[in-house]
C-alpha cells in the first residue's frame, strides 16, 4: 500500500503499517484510527485531502503484529526513503514509536515527541499514533498540541 494524497502535499503523515481495514480497502488510515486522525487534523485546521498519508511498512504484518526491525528497515530503505525524496514534503509527521524508530532511529517516542527535528534536509514531527490515542483518550489533547505545529511548517 503506497499511500494516498496529493503528490505536492506540504505534509506527509506516516504510520507504522496497514491494519485489517486498510488491508481490505487498499487505503491507509481508514479504520477507527483513521477516523480519529481525520478528527484531530480537522481540529488543528488541516484537511485530510491536503496531506499525503502512508506507512513506513507498506504491507500488513501477519496477525496485525508490530513490524519486525527487518521489515521496518527493508520497507524504509526500499520504498519509504524514495517516496519521501520524490514527494519532497515540507514536514513529515511520524505517528507513533514504530515510525519514529524506523525513520529517526529514536529509542523511544518520548525522546522526540512534540519536537520538529531536521535530518537529511527533511523536517520531522513525532506524535502519538491514533491507535494509542484510542487506547488512552487522555493522549488526544497532547496529539492535538503536537499537530498544531504543522501550521508553522
Amino acid at each position: 500500500m503506497p499511500g494516498e494524497g496529493p503528490l505536492d502535499a506540504r505534509i506527509m503523515l506516516v504510520g507504522e503499517a496497514p491494519g485489517k481495514d486498510e488491508d481490505l480497502s487498499g487505503k491507509p488510515f481508514v479504520g477507527r484510527a483513521g477516523k480519529l486522525l481525520n478528527s484531530v487534523l480537522e481540529t488543528v485546521g488541516a484537511e485530510r485531502d491536503d496531506v499525503f498519508v502512508t506507512n513506513v511498512v507498506k504491507c500488513r504484518p501477519p496477525n496485525n503484529r508490530l513490524p519486525t526491525m527487518k521489515e521496518r528497515d527493508t520497507c524504509r530503505d526500499a520504498y519509504f526513503n524514495r517516496q519521501t525524496e520524490t514527494l519532497e514534503p515540507k514536514l513529515v509527521v511520524l505517528l507513533g514509536r514504530t515510525a519514529a524508530q524506523a525513520v529517526l532511529g529514536a529509542d523511544s517516542l518520548g525522546m522526540v515527541r512534540g519536537k520538529i527535528i531536521t535530518q537529511r534536509m527533511t523536517k520531522y514531527l513525532c506524535t502519538y499514533h491514533p491507535a494509542a490515542v484510542l487506547r488512552n483518550p487522555k493522549l488526544r489533547e497532547v496529539m492535538i498540541e503536537d499537530l498544531r505545529l504543522i501550521r508553522s511548517a
